[in-house]
């Protein structure tokens, strides 16, 4: 597990994602604990009770806005190979109706695309949650305890993922933006075919 230094966690609905990590091995939790960097909402980050739950279980959380701005470029700035970089690239929740909170339907951002741009060695671990409306949705004021979670897992070589996206072209920007549209593409594509009922 000291090999994984991405981990991207598809289906996101619920701020309690963190609790997927029971079904971590011992070594890795405590891995996580030291070397984690994650982006995190800057609007859920100034949430009185979220923000700080978030703050004590993730210290390695760095608020962003959500843009392609500053706050994320700092993020990029510390993503390197002695750290676990986490992600979840929908980069918003799914409501109960399986829609964003502006009615759109849910797909992956290319932040992912640009997250692998940084790492070349290592793994990347892909938890498909089977999604925790079950224990609370976006908008419910208190969670359903003692509910079971259902996740999927796959363990991938950096290497070799990113090589079966690569473009061949001098051309740097057009080179980047072919990437990105690929992992995007495939991480929509495991995000409806990787993610387990609940």
């Amino acid at each position: 597990m000291q090999e994984v230094k991405l981990l991207v966690l598809l289906n996101h609905t619920s701020l309690f994602e963190p609790l997927f990590i029971r079904f971590a091995p011992w070594r890795l939790i405590w891995l996580l604990a030291y070397k984690l960097v994650i982006p995190g909402a800057d609007i859920t980050m100034r949430r009185p009770m979220a923000g700080r739950i978030l703050k004590a279980l993730m210290p390695g959380c760095i608020p962003i806005t959500r843009k392609n701005d500053h706050s994320w470029i700092h993020f990029l700035s510390q993503v390197n190979e002695q750290k676990i970089t986490a992600i979840l690239p929908e980069g918003r929740m799914k409501r109960r109706n399986g829609l964003d909170k502006f009615g759109k339907p849910m797909s992956v951002r290319g932040g992912v695309a640009d997250i692998l741009e940084c790492l070349d060695e290592g793994k990347i671990l892909f938890v498909y949650s089977g999604g925790l409306h079950h224990i609370q949705a976006p908008g419910d004021k208190w969670p359903n305890l003692f509910k079971t979670l259902r996740a999927n897992m796959e363990l991938v070589n950096i290497k070799d993922y990113k090589r079966q996206f690569s473009v061949k072209t001098d051309d740097l920007m057009a080179r980047h933006n072919a990437f990105k549209i690929r992992v995007i593409e495939d991480m929509n594509r495991r995000l409806s075919e990787c993610v387990p009922q609940s």
